[in-house]
């Protein structure tokens, strides 16, 4: 069963990034609506509101301001009504430390963000792969 009407929540605070996040996405026929916010803070207000539709996944990049990813995540695997959410890391960093960081808080995937598009996109179908989340043509 495809998961198509639950959003995918994208943590993203570099413009550029996202734009390409979202292009991938569009290009891989993924139909779930998308909702991008800046910052871990904002995500963390977002996932806590009752009225919000909760995510099927969370893509999350680990160098943001205000609260990083590594500090969402520290929130988010320690909440019960949020921890069971996917959450796949979507960085430029190439720290070992951040990597060991997000497995060790239950991250579902790691990806180093690669700055060729075809190659972004091959990441962002094997994530939707491995959810299913989207309709095939």
């Amino acid at each position: 069963m495809k998961i198509t009407n639950k959003p995918i929540l994208l943590v993203e605070d570099d413009q550029v990034d996202t734009m390409t996040v979202i292009r991938a996405l569009k290009e891989i026929h993924v139909t779930n609506p998308l909702v991008h916010l800046e910052n871990g803070e904002e995500a963390i207000h977002y996932l806590r509101e009752p009225k919000s539709d909760k995510p099927c996944i969370i893509l999350l990049d680990l160098n943001m301001p205000i609260m990083n990813g590594i500090e969402f995540l520290q929130v988010v695997k320690h909440d019960d009504q949020l921890k069971r959410i996917p959450v796949v890391v979507l960085t430029t960093s190439e720290e070992q430390q951040d990597k060991v960081n997000s497995f060790n808080m239950g991250v579902a995937g790691y990806m180093a963000k690669p700055v060729d598009y075809r190659q972004f996109v091959e990441i962002m179908r094997s994530i939707d792969a491995y959810w299913t989340i989207s309709e095939m043509p």
